[in-house]
C-alpha cells in the first residue's frame, strides 16, 4: 500500500507541536530584559549630548543622551539627589552615571541618572567656577589686600618657560622701555600635567632668594653703612604666559598656585594669556595685566616715563628761554595788532552797508505819503461815525415817543375819560369786577374821570 502524499499546506515541520514551544508573553519577555540588563550591565557611565529635554511639575526631568549613531532614554527622579541636576541643558555635552534599566509600559530602555558632569571645557567651567568662589569667601581676592607695585622697579623675578612666546615679549618691551632692570628668572613648565606645582614653587623659590638676600644684607650693614655686594630685593614678581585653550591655561586655575601668589610676600603681576583670558591667578595676584606685553609696560611705566621727562627737559628748556619768549610775544602783539586793525575796518564797512540798505528801505516805505492817507482815512471816519451817531438817535427818539402814545392810550385815565368808573375797596384799595363779592355795609371807593365817589351798600 502505497504512502498518502503530503498537503501543499502541511508546515508540521516547520511548526512544531504546541505542548514544545516556550511563548512569552510580551510582559514577561520585558521583564526578562530588564532582568538580563539589570544583572549583566547595571551601574555605568555614559557620555553624550542632551537633547529633548523636558522637565514635568512632578520635578522628574526626562530627555534622550545621543550621539552620532544612536540615542538612549534618560530619566533623571526628582527623588535623586543630584546637585548639579541644572547642568541638564539641550545641546550640552555631559557625562551621567546611572542604572541601565527597562521602562515597561513601553518596552523601553533607558537610564536612570543618579549623577550629571559636564564633559570637556565645561567640566572644567565648572571647576573653575567652584574654586573661584572658594577663594573669594576665604578673602583671597579681597582689594584691600592688594599691594601697590613699586614705581621704579630695579629687580623682578619672572616665572615663566624659558622657551615660550611670553619671556620673547617681556624681554623685547622691557629692553625698549627699561632696560637697566634686571630680571631672575625661575623657569617652570606652563601647562601640562604637573605645572600647577612648578609654577607654584617657582614662586615660593623667589620668595626664598629674597629672604636670603634681606638677610645677607642686614649682616653686611654696619651702623648706617652699608656695604654693597651687588646684592639687591625683588621689587615684584610677574608670573606669565602666552594665549592658548582653557586646558592649555590651566595650571594658573589650580588652587596650588593661587595659594603661592596669596602667601607671597613680594607683589605679584598675572600675565596670563590674552585680554579675554582670566584665571584663578589674575584674580588672587595685586595686579592683573591682560597680556605678557601688557605687564612689561606697566611693570616699566614709572621709568619710561621718567626718561621721557628727562629727553624733553633740553626742548622745554629751548622753549622757555626768556630771550624767545619775548621775540614770540612780541609777534603775538604785532599778530594781535594786525587782526584789531582788519577787524575794526571791517566792522566800519558792516555798519556802513547796514546804514544804506536802511536808508533805502526807508526811501521805498516813503512814511510822508503814508501819514496822508492815514489822515484822510480817519478824517472819513470820523464823518460817518458822525452821521451813523445822528441817524441813530434820531430813530430811538422817535420811537420812544411812539412808545410814550402807546402808553397814554391804554392807561387808565383814558378809559375814564371816556364815561367808565373804576369801584375799589375803600379799605383795601382792591378792584372790585363781580357784585356778587360786596358784602352789605361795605365801604366802596369810585374813581371817576374828576375826582373820586365814597359810598355804602346798603345791610
Amino acid at each position: 500500500m502505497s504512502k498518502p502524499s503530503k498537503s501543499q499546506w502541511d508546515f508540521g515541520e516547520l511548526f512544531p507541536a504546541e505542548q514544545t514551544r516556550k511563548v512569552f508573553s510580551v510582559s514577561e519577555l520585558t521583564a526578562q530584559v530588564r532582568s538580563l540588563l539589570e544583572k549583566h550591565i547595571g551601574s555605568i557611565w555614559v557620555t553624550g549630548e542632551v537633547t529633548n529635554l523636558r522637565a514635568q511639575s512632578s520635578g522628574h526631568i526626562y530627555f534622550t543622551l545621543k550621539d552620532a549613531a544612536t540615542q538612549l532614554s534618560c530619566v533623571l527622579f526628582s527623588r535623586e539627589k543630584v546637585p548639579d541636576r541644572g547642568l541638564l541643558a539641550d545641546g550640552r555635552k555631559v557625562l551621567l552615571q546611572g542604572d541601565v534599566t527597562v521602562y515597561e509600559a513601553r518596552g523601553q530602555y533607558q537610564l536612570v541618572v543618579r549623577a550629571v558632569e559636564l564633559q570637556g571645557v565645561g567640566a572644567l567651567q565648572i571647576q573653575f567656577e567652584k574654586l573661584k568662589q572658594k577663594l573669594a569667601a576665604e578673602g583671597l581676592f579681597a582689594p584691600e589686600r592688594k599691594r601697590p607695585l613699586p614705581k621704579y622697579p630695579q629687580r623682578i623675578g619672572l616665572v615663566t618657560s624659558p622657551t615660550g612666546a611670553a619671556i620673547r615679549d617681556v624681554l623685547h618691551v622691557v629692553r625698549r622701555r627699561h632696560p637697566g632692570l634686571e630680571i631672575i628668572l625661575a623657569p617652570c613648565r606652563v601647562q601640562g600635567e604637573g605645572a600647577a606645582e612648578e609654577i607654584a614653587a617657582a614662586i615660593r623659590l623667589l620668595n626664598e632668594f629674597q629672604s636670603k638676600v634681606q638677610g645677607l644684607m642686614s649682616k653686611v650693614t654696619t651702623g648706617k653703612t652699608t656695604l654693597d655686594f651687588g646684592l639687591g630685593t625683588l621689587d615684584l614678581i610677574l608670573v606669565t604666559r602666552g594665549g592658548g585653550s582653557l586646558e592649555d591655561l590651566w595650571a594658573f586655575n589650580e588652587e596650588i598656585v593661587a595659594r603661592a601668589i596669596f602667601e607671597s610676600a613680594i607683589p605679584v603681576v598675572s600675565a596670563v594669556g590674552h585680554e579675554v583670558d582670566f584665571t584663578i591667578s589674575d584674580f588672587v595676584a595685586d595686579v592683573r595685566a591682560a597680556t605678557p606685553s601688557a605687564a612689561a609696560e606697566i611693570i616699566t611705566e614709572g621709568v619710561f616715563a621718567s626718561r621721557q621727562f628727562v629727553a624733553s627737559l633740553a626742548r622745554r628748556m629751548s622753549q622757555a628761554h626768556p630771550r624767545k619768549r619775548l621775540d614770540e610775544s612780541l609777534q603775538r602783539l604785532d599778530d594781535l595788532q594786525t587782526s584789531l586793525s582788519r577787524c575794526g575796518k571791517q566792522g566800519v564797512r558792516e555798519r556802513q552797508a547796514a546804514c544804506q540798505n536802511l536808508a533805502a528801505r526807508l526811501r521805498q516805505v516813503r512814511p510822508n505819503q503814508i501819514l496822508k492817507q492815514r489822515r484822510e482815512l480817519l478824517k472819513a471816519s470820523r464823518g460817518r461815525l458822525r452821521e451813523l451817531a445822528h441817524v441813530r438817535f434820531k430813530d430811538l427818539k422817535n420811537g420812544l415817543a411812539a412808545t410814550e402814545a402807546r402808553l397814554r392810550l391804554l392807561g387808565p385815565e383814558q378809559v375814564l375819560s371816556r364815561g367808565y368808573s373804576i369801584t375799589m375797596d375803600a379799605g383795601t384799595g382792591r378792584v372790585l369786577r363781580e357784585a356778587a363779592k360786596i358784602k352789605a355795609g361795605q365801604t366802596l371807593r369810585t374813581r371817576l374821570s374828576v375826582g373820586e365817589v365814597l359810598s355804602q351798600t346798603a345791610k
